[in-house]
This record gives C-alpha cells, sequence and structure tokens, in this order.
C-alpha cells in the first residue's frame, strides 16, 4: 500500500477519492491548493494525483515545482483535452494524463498501474552499481547522475532516459520506444514528450561538462548514447 497525495480544489472529489483509496489500504493526503500541496509534497509520497485548473498556483506550476524533488508518479487530472496540454503536463514530469470527466475505475486502475511499475522499478536487479564514461558516473542503486563528483539535478523521468541509453550503449532507441520503456506501455501521452526531455538532458549535462557529448541523434531515427 502506497501513500498518495491528492492536489485538487474539487472538495466532493478529493473526499469521493480519499475514501475509495482508504478503503484500498492507501494513506491519503489532501491538499486543496498548490501552495500546500508544494507542502505537502516533502512528505515523500508514493503517487500524486494533481489537478491542474486551481486558483492560484496552477497544477504545471505545483509540477515544475516538485519534479526535481519527488520521484514519484504524477497522474495529472484536467478538463483541459487539447493535445498541447497533454505533451506540456508529460513534458513537465508528468507520468499520466486524466481528463474530466473520468469513470472512477479507470482513474483506480491508473493510480495502481502506476503504483506497480514503480515498485518493479524500485526492486529491479542491477548487474552493477555504476556506470562511468569520462567525468560522468551513474549511480544505478541511488539513481543519480554526476559530472567530476557533482551531482546534475536530472528529473526522474530524465534519469530514465539517461539510465536507458547508458545501459546500451551504442543502441538506437526511437522516440517511441523510450516513450515506451520509459512511462509505460499503457501511458496515453505522445512521443513527442522524449524530444523535450532529451534537450533538458543534454543542457544540463553540457553544463556540467562542456567537452561531454553523451547523448547522439541519429536523425530520423531517435537517440543513442556515445562513450566519450
Amino acid at each position: 500500500m502506497g501513500r498518495i497525495l491528492i492536489i485538487d480544489d474539487e472538495v466532493a472529489l478529493v473526499l469521493l477519492l480519499t475514501d475509495e483509496l482508504q478503503s484500498k489500504g492507501h494513506e491519503v493526503l489532501a491538499a486543496y491548493d498548490g501552495n500546500e500541496g508544494v507542502r505537502l509534497a516533502a512528505s515523500e509520497p508514493d503517487l500524486v494525483i494533481l489537478d491542474i485548473m486551481m486558483p492560484g498556483m496552477n497544477g504545471f506550476e505545483v509540477c515544475r515545482s516538485i519534479r526535481d524533488r519527488v520521484s514519484c508518479p504524477i497522474i495529472f487530472l484536467s478538463a483541459r483535452q487539447s493535445e498541447a496540454d497533454r505533451v506540456r503536463g508529460l513534458t513537465l514530469g508528468g507520468d499520466d494524463y486524466v481528463i474530466k470527466p473520468f469513470g472512477l475505475r479507470e482513474l483506480l486502475a491508473r493510480i495502481e498501474a502506476n503504483l506497480r511499475r514503480e515498485e518493479r522499478s524500485r526492486q529491479k536487479p542491477q548487474q552493477q552499481s555504476r556506470l562511468r564514461f569520462g567525468k560522468l558516473e551513474l549511480s544505478l542503486k541511488e539513481r543519480l547522475v554526476s559530472v567530476a563528483g557533482e551531482p546534475v539535478a536530472l528529473t526522474r523521468r530524465e534519469y530514465e532516459i539517461t539510465e536507458l541509453l547508458a545501459l546500451h550503449g551504442g543502441q538506437v532507441f526511437s522516440r517511441e520506444h523510450i516513450y515506451e520503456k520509459v512511462w509505460g506501455y499503457d501511458a496515453e501521452g505522445d512521443a513527442s514528450t522524449v524530444v523535450e526531455h532529451v534537450k533538458k538532458i543534454r543542457a544540463k549535462l553540457a553544463a556540467a561538462d562542456p567537452s561531454g557529448d553523451y547523448i547522439s541523434t541519429v536523425w530520423g531515427i531517435g537517440y543513442k548514447w556515445t562513450n566519450p
């Protein structure tokens, strides 16, 4: 069972989800605005359910604020149905995007699926604990990237893309393959979000090591890890 943080200004919805999740044995924390949600995110939840359209700090702003400090799955809830909104949410670090109105059973199934995927990720055996590429090092156990001993602040998705490529150096991965591996086969999103994530990874690695060139673009296909 997990600790689930709900951030939504619809009181009736929060109470309904709280009852349903507690009946399944989950611990539930509730916040009715973005600022309170950011504060409660420090409690290390196992999953966050995040509304987008809230007064004050909206869900996109909350996600941006907590994503570097919270590695758990984030499920966006929103009445905004455009592809641009879905891509924005996933690019900011969301793991799933559910459109209101939604079926309660579907949402509960998505919550359980994300929790299971997170648990499998934590239990995945690591054949080696560290990977080194010149100045860059991946610590697989701690899920950290450092350059010359200094940590690089990657989001959860950025780290997972980096690890996937680094573990298969020289192998070309398409955007769709990366999306399926990192977000999961049942995620409802767009592989174009991978492009934005790779841009951010490259920028962060370049800032830490201007001489390094770790991720190469294979035009028309995807990306591969290049050992410096």
